[in-house]
């Protein structure tokens, strides 16, 4: 059982490690990340806090390596699903978060469980949007995979931070000579943040 515990009066759990994920999503999106921080009940605050105990316990000597981290956080994972990534069989953990009930947070981990990818995810079963237009692209609606599906074909790019991934489509129905055909989508922990022109 995880814990749902206030930030900084217990373990660290399911809500604290949300807070770390939403910490990073306001650098984009700082009113979505109000709105949460209301939905949850806590502040920013207790959001700095909870960031800052993961990134110390993330570097402190005798740390859990690899997987075991989010275990130790996020308690049994939801499902694993496996993986064939070229000659290497991986695993796919996942876990539900309290603020967003669709998606699930994946850990993707090669052999001996070092973590190669960390993001959220669409839930099994769980509709994803219809994305057929630039217009339907709002903040925190979709996921990468979601987009790239949607917009083929898509051109992921080096994001500007380990969290962070960015996407290159073109716009659906633009001409070839359209200058501004070309977009990038930005993305924190796998879920949209804003598009770029």
């Amino acid at each position: 059982m995880t814990s749902t515990s206030r930030p900084g009066s217990g373990p660290f759990g399911s809500l604290e490690f949300t807070l770390v994920l939403l910490r990073r999503m306001a650098d984009h999106q700082p009113g979505l990340v109000e709105d949460a921080l209301r939905e949850l009940g806590v502040g920013k605050a207790e959001m700095r806090e909870a960031n800052r105990v993961w990134q110390a316990r993330g570097h402190a000597r005798g740390a859990r390596p690899g997987v075991q981290r989010y275990r130790s956080a996020l308690g049994p994972p939801e499902g694993v699903l496996p993986r064939r990534i070229g000659d290497l069989d991986c695993e796919a953990l996942r876990w539900r978060l309290p603020l967003w009930p669709d998606l699930r947070f994946e850990v993707v981990t090669g052999p001996g469980g070092q973590v190669w990818n960390e993001w959220l995810v669409r839930a099994p079963g769980a509709p994803g949007p219809e994305l057929h237009a630039l217009a339907d692209l709002h903040p925190w609606c979709c996921t990468i995979d979601e987009v790239a599906r949607a917009f083929p074909p898509a051109t992921p790019m080096e994001g500007t931070a380990p969290t962070r991934w960015r996407l290159a489509f073109t716009a659906p129905g633009a001409k070839a000579s359209d200058e501004r055909r070309g977009h990038v989508a930005e993305f924190t922990w796998g879920l949209l943040q804003r598009l770029d022109p």
